[in-house]
């Protein structure tokens, strides 16, 4: 699991189709008094141990509004 408290806006060059859809779950969490969102994902119907967790990212106060001004920009909304 990583915790992210700032984000680069990159290029990713080779993009690729991810037709299938998996299983998310976003958890508040608080440790020492700082808020955290975590975003855990679950993995396919073929994962070996269905219902298990598959990859965590935790995203501080900083990396949550980076990421919604982000989103903002790509899909066209406005405040």
């Amino acid at each position: 699991m990583a915790v992210i408290r700032e984000f680069d806006l990159d290029v990713q060059g080779r993009e690729r189709d991810q037709p299938e859809a998996i299983g998310g779950r976003i958890v508040p969490l608080v440790f020492s008094g700082e808020k955290f969102l975590q975003l855990n994902s679950y993995g396919s119907e073929k994962r070996v141990h269905l219902g298990a967790r598959s990859q965590n990212i935790r995203l501080s106060r900083e990396a949550f509004l980076q990421l919604m001004e982000a989103g903002k920009a790509h899909f066209g909304l406005e405040d």
